[in-house]
């Protein structure tokens, strides 16, 4: 791994989801409003506006982009370069709505807050919403700890969850139609996992969201192989990618709270080169 990171994009508001695709990182500005696209030479596009917030993102089997839309509590579909309703969750999700992952067969799965994360309500469990590839929406599992990052292996056959506030990675068997079953710890962490990204050894990068932050590299069980620090600011989400997926994206911001009059400038990306390659989805 070299040895600092180097910035690729400023002048962000709140950078989150991120993922790799067609030679690009794509993500979320979320209090922009913005999903935006951005090359290794640090070129941007903004690819979509979301008045909801946008948070994660994924790709139907067809190519056409999925995006959570948080404060409506929709999930947006990409359609001749506009953005329509894919599956309405607002009676499935007590509150905003956060990342997502979307498998090959386009069953995406889509976590929330479940209560007012920055008006300081007490913590709450809640559900991890399924939303098969037509758009329809079902609850997949209940009683998770703001279900949050996510990531499926390599076989399509397990996902994984960070539960934020329970300070842990869940695993669930995944089956063709999107059911999960056979929860599981995959690690129990001593910090609050926010986005995360798989390699090709099994282990999982994770962000831990507290400043100052920084991100780790987890093996199966919780023990920390590697660590990137972050000195004056907290760690949100993570992607590998670059031609060879040994490029690791991060995404740092000083502040996160909508209610903190967040402005460009408050969030980055950095890139990190890394020993080994990231695998599965996102």
């Amino acid at each position: 791994m070299s040895a600092e990171p180097t910035l690729l994009l400023g002048g962000l508001v709140f950078a989150e989801g991120p993922r790799w695709r067609d030679g690009r990182l794509w993500f979320s500005d979320m209090h922009a409003h913005e999903v935006v696209a951005v090359d290794e030479r640090g070129v941007r596009e903004t690819v979509a506006e979301v008045p909801g917030c946008p948070s994660g993102l994924g790709w139907l089997p067809d190519g056409r982009l999925l995006v959570v839309s948080m404060e409506d509590r929709r999930l947006l579909r990409m359609e001749n370069g506009r953005l329509t309703e894919h599956a309405d969750l607002s009676h499935l999700a007590p509150f905003h709505c956060n990342d997502m992952v979307v498998d090959t067969r386009g069953n995406a799965f889509v976590g929330n807050f479940g209560f007012d994360l920055h008006r300081s309500e007490k913590t709450r469990n809640t559900c991890l919403i399924h939303v098969a590839a037509d758009g329809r929406a079902r609850v997949a599992a209940e009683d998770l700890c703001f279900p949050n990052g996510m990531v499926v292996t390599p076989d399509g056959r397990t996902l994984v969850v960070a539960e934020s506030f329970g300070r842990c990675l869940t695993a669930f068997d995944l089956a063709p139609d999107g059911t999960i079953t056979n929860r599981r710890l995959w690690a129990a962490l001593d910090f609050y996992p926010d986005g995360i990204a798989l390699d090709a050894e099994g282990c999982i990068w994770a962000a831990s969201p507290i400043t100052p932050g920084s991100f780790r590299r987890i093996a199966h069980g919780g023990q920390v192989l590697q660590q990137i620090d972050v000195a004056d600011r907290a760690a949100f989400a993570c992607a590998l990618g670059g031609a060879d997926r040994r490029t690791l994206f991060l995404l740092e911001a000083s502040d996160a709270s909508p209610h903190a009059n967040l402005r460009r400038g408050n969030a980055r990306i950095r890139t990190v080169r890394v020993d080994t390659a990231g695998a599965g989805l996102p």
